[in-house]
């Protein structure tokens, strides 16, 4: 299984917003691909102190194979929508791991 996380700290003026984008938009649209095993967002509970809240993106793949395809077919449009909706009110940043 690969797992490829997004972690996002978004701002917490829009955090209700964002959550409820990435809930009924987002996701949905990331598991229409047919590409994923699942997904999970997940909220940080040992927070720092900066400007917003922070969360864990996970999308589950069955192959490196899914997720390359997912890459190259249809992540650029996703980050684009949200950075579109939610420009300069969040950071994020990725990382992709396997699960042994």
């Amino acid at each position: 299984m690969i797992l490829y996380s997004v972690t996002v700290n978004i701002d917490k003026a829009i955090e209700s917003e964002w959550l409820q984008w990435m809930k009924k938009v987002h996701l949905p649209e990331i598991m229409a691909t047919g590409l994923l095993e699942g997904n999970k967002l997940l909220r940080l509970l040992t927070e720092i102190e900066n400007e917003g809240i922070t969360y864990s993106c996970q999308y589950y793949f069955q192959s490196m194979e899914n997720y390359f395809t997912y890459q190259n077919l249809h992540d650029a449009a996703h980050q684009q929508k949200h950075h579109a909706l939610f420009q300069n009110k969040y950071v994020s940043f990725r990382t992709l791991l396997e699960e042994v």
